[in-house]
């Protein structure tokens, strides 16, 4: 996953009315924190990104150019507020973050293949906690379903991992179960209601 560049500017209003009057600006209030500085209030433009959201996914790291700032700053995302209704921005939670360092992350996971005939996917999770260099986290991982037949599980271990990326959980966590389609059920045959009805009187 390649880096997203994106401008920020330094946010001097705090509280709800401020952040209604970034927002109303086009701008997402944001912080940006870790290794040992002083948490940094920013506002990121709201369509730029919502772009590299939507492209790259929840784990896109950026490169944030503070102006006023004499370098910029590798970021991931750590905590997003989204208003599900406006399908807006409300806040960003921003983790600083060096070349060469790892990172725990929740990846999401894509099921291929088709299970066998009469069965049903009950999805446990649709992510799986990893370990990778924050410069090169995946965008989603797969794990194939193909031909698996009612009462198998799916789990964190079947995952295909690229080169260098590491299961942060425990092999073992189911994240899918195949189970049997159920049949359908068959209606009760004429009379029985009211033979029953009858007895009862």
């Amino acid at each position: 996953m390649s880096e997203v560049k994106i401008s920020a500017e330094p946010r001097t209003e705090f509280g709800k009315g401020g952040a209604r009057r970034t927002r109303r600006a086009g701008l997402v209030p944001a912080v940006l924190y870790g290794h040992g500085e002083a948490p940094q209030h920013i506002a990121l433009p709201a369509r730029e990104f919502a772009a590299a959201i939507r492209h790259g996914g929840l784990n896109q790291i950026f490169t944030i150019d503070i102006a006023g700032n004499p370098a910029a700053t590798l970021a991931l995302p750590k905590a997003i507020q989204r208003d599900p209704i406006r399908d807006t921005y409300d806040h960003v939670d921003l983790l600083i973050v060096k070349k060469g360092e790892k990172v725990q992350v929740d990846v999401p996971v894509t099921l291929t293949g088709e299970a066998a005939k009469n069965t049903l996917i009950v999805h446990e999770s649709n992510t799986v906690a990893v370990v990778a260099d924050a410069l090169h986290l995946p965008a989603e991982l797969e794990v194939s379903i193909d031909g698996l037949e009612a009462g198998a599980h799916v789990t964190a271990g079947d995952v295909k991992l690229p080169k260098n990326v590491e299961l942060a959980v425990d092999a073992e966590v189911v994240l899918a179960i195949i189970t049997a389609a159920q049949s359908t059920t068959t209606e009760p045959e004429a009379g029985e209601g009211e033979t029953a009805e009858g007895a009862a009187e």
